[in-house]
């Protein structure tokens, strides 16, 4: 092994569309981009490694984007259309928050994004439902509608009809027989169980009950059980939201493993290609994932910090200073009597504390007149600062307009009368964050997981370091071309030439868009 000290051209190594030399004269080194006459004189070559070689050649193609990478949704419109737009125009993907939205804000958004990006690319998010499939239907019937072709399936644990819809709708026969698949689906999962039913073909009892239903034709539900579910799958590690905080390093592998089983059992003409996400917030984590077989790499967190990002700047500036332990789990609003969590930032909020304690009670009681008195004036006052009847009454009012059906349960369930005024705190906490409602700084709900930490470390002490500069496409680019840079250095490192330390990571000096 040698260290290479007292250098000249280290520069050059940044010149990634360029060959590199380590050439030793008379004990100087020095790293240029040409060749040297005397070839004994070369002690290490670099070849070029451009941010666009990066991941799978097919995913670019399949989506028509510059890089393997895109930027998943972030729900209530964090992923915002501006996000999108801005990552559109500079040929990247982008997948808008739809989750939490009503249906008219997600219309609204759609033409949005359409008018700005007429050819793409752009994703829309399509988050699972559970306590509202209306809601869930009701988002894939504007998909189609609007011609929506590409949507990021989210918190799936098994396949609902509208998702097979979705799928089937859009499959038609080309005119050499093969199958033409038009509505496409990048399905985002954390679990082995839940990665194999993507990767399979529609279930045959979901298929069979929309074409009874007239939902879907005989030759589209012929076809949608000969594709799999998704076209590309998300391997989603330690991130913010919902997650099961598994390590990349064990969930990524397992899931290229599973893919590679399936592929050889069914053949598929297009192979599902594996992507990566949860924890990618630096330049040596993206080259991390790609080095272990990601076809390409999806960043959270980083994004949301953003100026583009649909965060109050309140917000934007608590996690411009988070460090990667800032984080922790807290009860979910969508799945909250399910008992599932969600990571968030709690530096600078009482949000996982107060919905921590929501969901003790609920645990405990079965309803709201079983809780003590005491209880009940410590929630009005401290949580949800208004009388438990007020929350109720906005509680019916809100679900009124979006699902009548879930007030004439709760009013026949006192336990789900209770999980409903909950949910209010929960479900409005993450909309405070975004609007930046003053007075409710405490309460804010930012989702958020330890890749936030690791991106502000990165950026300490660069023109990034303060959070009003920080664009989500010049991010973007420092990531990949960091990403790219950081695998010239271990190229050196495979030939035994090690740089000084200072020289081996990439620091964002100045803006590249």
């Amino acid at each position: 092994m040698s260290i290479l000290e007292g250098i000249q051209g280290v520069e050059n190594l940044r010149n990634l569309d360029k060959p590199c030399y380590v050439m030793l004269d008379n004990d100087q080194i020095t790293i240029n981009n040409e060749g040297c006459a005397e070839v004994a004189k070369i002690t290490a070559y670099v070849p070029p490694v451009m941010p666009e070689q990066l991941g799978d050649p097919q995913f670019k193609a399949f989506y028509g984007v510059k890089y393997a990478y895109m930027t998943g949704a972030m729900a209530n419109g964090i992923s915002s259309e501006e996000l999108v737009i801005s990552l559109g125009k500079r040929g990247m993907l982008a997948s808008f928050g739809a989750g939490g939205l009503d249906l008219q804000r997600v219309e609204l958004a759609i033409k949005k994004i359409q008018q700005a990006l007429p050819n793409g690319p752009y994703v829309f998010n399509f988050i699972h439902n559970p306590s509202e499939p209306a809601i869930e239907q009701g988002t894939i019937d504007l998909y189609i509608k609007y011609s929506v072709h590409i949507i990021e399936a989210a918190a799936f644990f098994t396949l609902t009809p509208s998702l097979v819809y979705f799928r089937a709708k859009g499959l038609s026969k080309a005119a050499d027989g093969s199958i033409e698949i038009n509505n496409k689906i990048i399905g985002k999962v954390s679990r082995r169980e839940v990665a194999t039913v993507f990767m399979q073909p529609a279930p045959e009892n979901v298929v069979n009950k929309l074409l009874a239903q007239g939902a879907i034709t005989q030759e589209q539900a012929q076809l949608v059980m000969q594709v799999p579910m998704a076209d590309d799958i998300t391997v989603e590690a330690d991130s913010g939201g919902h997650t099961d905080n598994r390590p990349l390093s064990v969930l990524l592998p397992s899931i290229i493993a599973l893919r590679d089983e399936i592929q050889a059992q069914r053949q598929y003409p297009i192979e599902i290609r594996v992507g990566a996400g949860g924890g990618v917030g630096t330049p040596d984590a993206a080259l991390a994932c790609y080095m272990m077989g990601a076809a390409y790499v999806v960043t959270g967190s980083v994004n949301q910090s953003c100026i583009e990002a649909g965060a109050s700047e309140h917000t934007r500036k608590l996690l411009a200073q988070a460090g990667m332990a800032d984080v922790v789990m807290a009860p979910a609003s969508d799945m909250f009597e399910r008992g599932i969590k969600l990571q968030v930032l709690k530096k600078g909020t009482l949000f996982p504390m107060r919905a921590q304690k929501l969901y003790e009670l609920y645990s405990t009681y079965n309803s709201l007149d079983e809780i003590p008195q005491t209880e009940i004036e410590k929630l009005e006052k401290q949580i949800l600062q208004n009388s438990v009847e007020t929350i109720w009454q906005q509680t019916v009012e809100f679900f009124q307009k979006r699902d009548p059906s879930i007030i004439e349960k709760a009013k026949k369930n006192p336990k789900k009368k209770m999980a409903l005024v909950f949910r209010w705190y929960l479900g409005l906490s993450s909309r405070w964050s975004n609007a930046g409602v003053a007075g409710r700084e405490f309460d804010y709900q930012i989702w958020s997981g330890p890749a936030m930490g690791a991106f502000n470390d990165w950026v300490a002490g660069t023109y990034l370091n303060d959070y009003k500069n920080r664009k989500v496409a010049d991010i973007a680019e420092h990531l990949m071309y960091g990403a790219a840079y950081q695998h010239r250095i271990q190229v050196l490192k495979s030939q035994g030439l090690y740089l000084p330390a200072q020289y081996q990571r990439y620091i964002p000096v100045q803006p590249l868009i």
